[in-house]
């Protein structure tokens, strides 16, 4: 080793750090499930009773709840009408005003979806769409399709939790 020279450095070896990850795959599920919330089949909680009349029930409550909001107990304290909006335009409505009742202490609201009588192929679009909406809802506890003289297939009464 007597005859070993030291080598030298004169360069520097440099790596540039790593630019910061993206989570492009959460990025990718959170696109998928918007585009399933607003473009999807509709939900299996969604049941059909007496016909074509659509009805849901929060787990845990008892039926007389949806009889009662059936009936016309409860008395509606704000509508919402989608008439003419497009579905991106009506989730964004629909969800405002779900929020804004809820900060109100609104218990039973109508929403009006329409009967598609202007859709394409006469298919009601938006009732589908705000069916599925209102049954991913947490503080949705039942809806029914609303009485005739409130809009009948038309339109929605639901239930709030307070």
């Amino acid at each position: 080793m007597a005859d070993a020279t030291p080598l030298r450095f004169d360069r520097v070896h440099y790596e540039p750090s790593l630019p910061p990850a993206i989570p492009r795959q959460r990025q990718l599920d959170e696109a998928a499930a918007l585009h399933e919330s607003l473009h999807g089949a509709p939900l299996l909680d969604l049941f059909l009773e007496g016909g074509d009349e659509a009805a849901w029930l929060c787990a845990g409550l008892s039926r007389n709840v949806l009889r009662d909001l059936r009936r016309g107990r409860w008395v509606v304290q704000d509508n919402l009408d989608l008439h003419g909006y497009t579905r991106d335009e009506a989730r964004d409505q629909f969800a405002a005003f779900i929020s804004s009742c809820i900060a109100r202490g609104h218990h039973c609201v109508r929403i009006v979806h329409g009967k598609g009588l202007r859709s394409p192929g006469r298919e009601p679009v938006l009732k589908k769409l705000v069916l599925g909406w209102l049954s991913q809802k947490r503080e949705v506890l039942a809806f029914c399709q609303a009485r005739p003289s409130d809009g009948g297939a038309g339109a929605v009464i639901v239930l709030l939790a307070r």
